[in-house]
């Protein structure tokens, strides 16, 4: 079978379990029905087999397993994955929340701003209808009062008309649309920025609430609710985790259920887990907006000493100020949503925890823990800490241990199963037991584990890898546990719900590595823009009109003998310089001359004539 083919069935296998619940009364997401699907697969127990095609009996095996396990509404551990899979689809790093919020209050405005950009007003009623809707869209970006209140609207009228009059409009309609969109953010941020200042002056600010006040209310009330239900479910798993080792330490087969406190305690444990990660958010937002009123604060001072009781103000040294302090209330409005956020996930985390609250209520759990003490994790830290406790390196040669006194960033060590020791859920039969790491941090194949006990990290360490795979095993009987403890890498097909979350703050790595770096090249890909391209088709359209109406346009230019001499005309040229130049001195050699002497020419008693030429120049040498 392809992948493809793979796909479709799992997808229809999914759909099917969906529609089976749904017809039961029970609705479920299909994420949630899809990890089900490979919970049921990955569960020893139910026989199957991986690595070979499910048969239609096997298909129908895992539909009627997972609809009897998605039904089952008083499983802690089926509100332990219903309660992960909410968290993943909700919550987000602070970063990633903020873009999108704004991403989205963009998406909200994009029809008022789109009415502004294209439109084409002429008359006056339309360029006064235009006027108003630019006033709209700086109330709905600015978030500062309702744009149906008539005194918010007449402020914020006020505040525009101030840097933008009506008598600009023409200037604003020549722009292109990407300009119009800027103009309409500078201007948002200058009038919210002259609204703030005229409240912070009692002269104005109708409809702005009072934002870093509400905030500090509501983050100490908020991180009270926190704190208080993350005590409420410490003390439960503390008690589920006194019963089970009671229980398990003398057999007990009557009395509450060994399989059902597991599964409370791993619920309460993923409460805690989820809490405090709200907890920290929390935390970041206080300190945020501390910081933010300390800003505020400081710009006002500043811009109150740039105006003064000035008549007029440069516009070059206040408008830049009043961007500034516009920019700084939208963090605080940014703060507030995110707090609003936060709450809502912490009231909604809190029915999936109703479940083993109604079958373990105080008095059962109070009854069952007659004279059993209850430890708390700090207790237990204290009970295994002491030098005698420590773990000694010389003892186990194969692996590497992390103590506080040697390690750097000790505190911020990325820890295993997060931080519960591996030998306790292994050899306790699936029990979270935290982990003590002043005993001493393994460190085996890059990856750090934190034991109970010192007993507890010496049989860990004895054998590493079989302890991983039964770790490994436990996962798959109770499948909550892989987002619990974090077991992704060890489980390909279960993807991670939070992957690459950091749960509100930096985990810094200790430093038992040297640096490394790489550099790469910074634009591998030519980017191909086109800088004329346009989108809209009635941008297209205008330009189209206007290529059009230049054709049938003339420039006529004319020039006469007169108004040639009314032209000042200036020229430059080189000045001419005086030069020489040296050339070769002319020489010569005399030479002899050349005599010659010819005898016998005028006959004499002989019969024929004979002529005797005879050389007489001189040689050179001679001469």
């Amino acid at each position: 079978m392809s992948r493809a083919q793979a796909e479709s069935v799992i997808k229809n296998i999914i759909r099917e379990i969906a529609q089976e619940c749904a017809s039961k009364g029970q609705a479920v997401s299909e994420t949630l029905v899809a990890f089900m699907v490979k919970a049921v697969v990955l569960d020893p127990s139910n026989e199957f087999n991986v690595d070979r095609t499910l048969t239609k009996d096997d298909v129908q095996k895992l539909i009627k397993i997972c609809v009897e396990r998605l039904l089952d509404t008083r499983s802690p551990a089926l509100d332990t994955v219903k309660m992960q899979v909410y968290f993943d689809m909700n919550y987000t790093t602070r970063g990633d929340f903020l873009e999108e919020h704004r991403r989205v209050l963009e998406q909200r405005l994009m029809p008022v701003i789109r009415e502004i950009t294209d439109s084409r007003a002429r008359t006056r009623e339309e360029l006064e209808g235009l006027y108003r809707k630019i006033v709209s869209a700086v109330l709905l970006r600015s978030g500062l009062g309702s744009p149906t209140d008539i005194a918010v609207v007449r402020e914020a009228t006020a505040a525009l008309q101030s840097i933008f009059p009506q008598t600009e409009l023409g200037t604003f309609m020549s722009l292109t649309k990407r300009d119009k969109e800027r103009q309409l953010v500078e201007l948002t941020n200058i009038v919210t920025g002259i609204r703030l200042f005229n409240k912070e002056c009692g002269k104005g600010g109708e409809g702005i609430d009072d934002l870093p006040a509400i905030l500090n209310e509501a983050i100490p009330a908020t991180t009270q609710n926190v704190d208080a239900a993350t005590q409420r479910t410490c003390h439960t798993a503390f008690k589920y985790t006194a019963l089970i080792e009671h229980m398990m330490a003398n057999e007990m087969q009557d009395g509450p259920s060994l399989q059902l406190l597991r599964e409370s305690m791993i619920n309460s444990r993923q409460h805690e887990a989820f809490l405090r990660i709200i907890l920290n958010d929390v935390i970041s937002c206080a300190q945020q907006v501390e910081m933010f009123e300390s800003q505020l604060a400081s710009r006002m001072e500043h811009l109150q000493a740039t105006v003064q009781s000035k008549t007029a103000v440069p516009t070059a040294q206040v408008y830049p100020q009043f961007i500034n302090l516009s920019h700084l209330w939208s963090c605080f409005q940014d703060e507030m949503v995110l707090l609003s956020v936060l709450s809502n996930i912490l009231a909604s985390l809190e029915p999936f925890t109703k479940g083993h609250r109604e079958v373990f209520n105080d008095e059962i759990l109070d009854q069952s823990l007659n004279e059993i003490q209850v430890l708390t994790d700090e207790d237990r830290l204290k009970m295994s800490g002491g030098a005698e406790n420590c773990v000694k390196p010389s003892d186990l040669n194969n692996v590497e241990w992390l103590f506080p006194e040697t390690t750097k960033n000790f505190e911020r060590l990325v820890l295993q199963y997060k931080g519960y020791c591996g030998w306790t859920l292994v050899q306790q039969n699936i029990l979270l037991i935290p982990g003590n790491p002043d005993i001493g941090v393994m460190r085996y194949q890059n990856r750090h584990y934190v034991f109970s006990s010192k007993q507890a990290a010496y049989e860990f360490a004895s054998d590493p890898d079989s302890y991983i795979i039964m770790v490994a095993e436990c996962a798959k009987k109770s499948p909550e546990l892989i987002q619990l403890l974090e077991l992704h890498a060890q489980f390909a097909t279960i993807t991670p719900y939070s992957q690459g979350r950091d749960q509100g703050k930096m985990i810094e790595k200790p430093i038992t590595k040297c640096d490394a770096g790489i550099q790469t090249e910074v634009h591998p890909i030519e980017s191909n823009i086109v800088k004329s391209y346009e989108w809209n088709e009635w941008e297209l359209r205008r330009k189209a009109i206007k290529l059009a109406n230049l054709r049938n346009k003339v420039t006529h230019s004319a020039q006469t003998n007169l108004s040639n001499l009314r032209r000042d005309n200036v020229t430059q040229v080189y000045l001419p310089k005086e030069s020489e130049t040296q050339t070769l001195q002319s020489t010569g050699t005399n030479v002899p001359r050349p005599q010659t002497f010819l005898a016998g020419i005028r006959g004499g008693m002989r019969k024929t004539t004979v002529m005797t030429k005879v050389d007489l120049t001189q040689d050179v040498d001679q001469t």
